[in-house]
């Protein structure tokens, strides 16, 4: 798993490379609890384009991330999840609650 960051205003935005999986989700949740905090991010845009898999584990990080945001008064976006990603993250129910965006510049419009 690989993460780039790129803050625009208070939203921050989070590139998601490789498997988020039960080996890398620790790791993961770390890393974006530090970014949103040192950036003091009120909203959090995943793009997810680079994500080849997603399990459990990877889900509850970002139903996780979503909780936290939202209890502050802030956004969650999911920006180009490929097929197999959307169609987890649409079962699991998490497109009903975080909006989805076929761009950065789309989420951040919307933000």
């Amino acid at each position: 798993m690989k993460l780039e960051y790129k803050v625009h205003k208070k939203n921050l935005i989070v590139r998601v490379h490789g498997e988020l999986d039960m080996l890398v989700t620790d790791e993961f949740r770390r890393q974006l609890d530090t970014a949103m905090e040192k950036n003091c991010s009120n909203n959090l845009i995943l793009n997810l384009e680079g994500v080849n898999f997603i399990d459990s584990s990877g889900l509850g990080v970002i139903l996780g991330r979503y909780k936290n945001i939202t209890m502050r008064g802030g956004k969650m976006a999911i920006v180009n999840a490929p097929l197999q990603v959307r169609r987890i993250l649409e079962l699991s129910g998490i497109l009903k609650i975080a909006s989805e965006y076929k761009s950065e510049e789309e989420a951040l419009q919307a933000m």
